[in-house]
């Protein structure tokens, strides 16, 4: 009788298993770390790859474009100017650290993807420095294979021209 009444056994390996398996917790935090994956580590293997594999002609000797922060922002780092900004020049992109609506971001993101995309394809990259712009970052203007980026992201539809002044919304 005292058998019966006694503390019960741990759950063994096969129950403590599918109760796992039966977990929706399990599949959350699945699906989160996935998310995490295509948001943060695919686009920075990526832009490495660029990096290592396309460099990029410049005024100062070659450079290599190490980041694409948006579909008109890249970080780029060269011989004499080190790690710097750079806003490329002709063009406006949705914006993917301050978007206005769920649309924008899912746009500013393909726009990215586009740019990376343009960079992976091109044979031959040459960046023209034309100043900086008023948040400090370098005013840049990228040519893929002797054509200007900005037209193949305008005629991609992922970008519209833009030259100064006020920007549309892309809400």
């Amino acid at each position: 009788m005292a058998r019966l009444l006694g503390p019960a056994r741990p759950p063994g390996l096969v129950t403590r298993f599918l109760r796992r398996l039966v977990d929706p917790r399990v599949y959350l935090k699945t699906v989160m770390l996935g998310g995490v994956m295509v948001m943060f580590v695919v686009p920075g293997v990526a832009d490495l790859v660029n990096a290592a594999l396309k460099p990029v002609a410049g005024e100062g000797g070659t450079c290599r474009i190490m980041r694409v922060v948006d579909g008109d922002t890249v970080t780029l780092m060269c011989p004499e100017e080190g790690m710097e900004s750079g806003r490329l020049v002709g063009f406006d992109t949705p914006e993917k650290y301050s978007p206005r609506c769920v649309a924008e971001l899912i746009a500013a993101e393909r726009a990215s993807w586009a740019l990376r995309t343009l960079i992976q394809k091109a044979d031959q990259l040459k960046v023209t420095h034309q100043g900086t712009d008023k948040y400090g970052r370098a005013l840049l203007r990228l040519e893929l294979d002797g054509q200007d980026v900005a037209r193949a992201m305008i005629r991609g539809g992922h970008a519209r021209a833009y030259g100064a002044g006020p920007r549309g919304s892309w809400c």
